[in-house]
């Protein structure tokens, strides 16, 4: 019976390369320019949505004029009834 007994067969820069490799086919990550993930689950709208919140705002700023307008005609109504009654 014949026994084969052989060293390592790498050089010692190959070692050292390949204790520093992180995978074969994934490269470290660089976190310089990473982004939170929060900014990336972001909702942008998309502008119809803009449209219609910009419609929705004008809206409640046009109910909120008519209402103190008919206020202001209820006291004008007022007004003129008194002084007619005065006259």
């Amino acid at each position: 019976m014949k026994r084969l007994i052989v060293g390592s067969m790498t050089t010692l820069e190959y070692g050292e390369w390949r204790s520093k490799r992180i995978n074969d086919n994934i490269p470290e990550l660089n976190s310089e320019g990473a982004r939170p993930m929060e900014e990336y689950l972001q909702v942008i709208p998309s502008e119809l949505e803009i449209i219609k919140q910009d419609v929705e705002r004008r809206n409640l700023e046009l109910e909120k004029k008519i209402e103190r307008l008919v206020e202001e005609k209820v006291h004008l109504r007022l007004d003129a009834d008194v002084q007619k009654l005065v006259i």
